[in-house]
């Protein structure tokens, strides 16, 4: 099965973020492929999708600029952006970003450093990341979970009242646990 969604691989570290539902609109309803979005795309999805998608662009956005900002290394420089809006309008998904939206369910064949991240505990559940399921999946509260083996994180659902300012951080700091793990 391909891999679906927005982005484009990447050659180093990747952010491979997991939804449920996608944008309810052509081309991404049939979308069978991983594909970048081009300038001014991540707009004209939330001006014709209404606030759901914004919210989900905004945290994503908010999310990787805090994390590529904090970086050192790796993916750092990738990026010129002075705030989270020049992020999200300007790279966000698009050729030079190191992230991926994804629609279909996690493959664990990329690069040992890619970072797996799926939109909430019952999209989760239903993917077989639950309690019941995984013994290496360890609840860390009632918002996070994490599958260290695997670099996957199970987090809220990208919206703000979910995924508060605070719990971003909170999510950035698991990300940068899992990158410095030993292999």
């Amino acid at each position: 099965m391909n891999e679906v969604g927005l982005g484009v691989s990447c050659p180093q570290a990747c952010i491979r973020v997991y939804i449920a539902n996608r944008p309810p609109m052509a081309p991404y309803e049939h979308l069978e492929h991983v594909k970048a979005l081009t300038q001014g795309e991540v707009q004209q999805i939330a001006q014709h999708t209404g606030n759901h998608w914004r919210k989900i662009f905004n945290v994503y956005a908010k999310f990787l600029f805090g994390l590529y900002s904090s970086q050192q290394t790796l993916v750092a420089n990738l990026h010129n952006s002075q705030r989270w809006q020049d992020y999200r309008d300007d790279i966000l998904l698009q050729v030079n970003s190191p992230s991926m939206l994804l629609f279909s369910p996690p493959r664990f064949k990329g690069s040992e450093s890619d970072i797996h991240i799926i939109m909430g505990k019952q999209y989760a559940a239903q993917l077989g990341f639950d309690r019941a399921s995984s013994e290496e999946l360890v609840i860390l509260d009632g918002d996070f979970a994490i599958f260290k083996r695997k670099n996957l994180i199970i987090c809220p659902y990208f919206d703000y009242r979910q995924l508060s300012n605070i719990k971003i951080e909170r999510l950035i700091g698991l990300v940068q646990e899992l990158w410095q793990k030993p292999c």
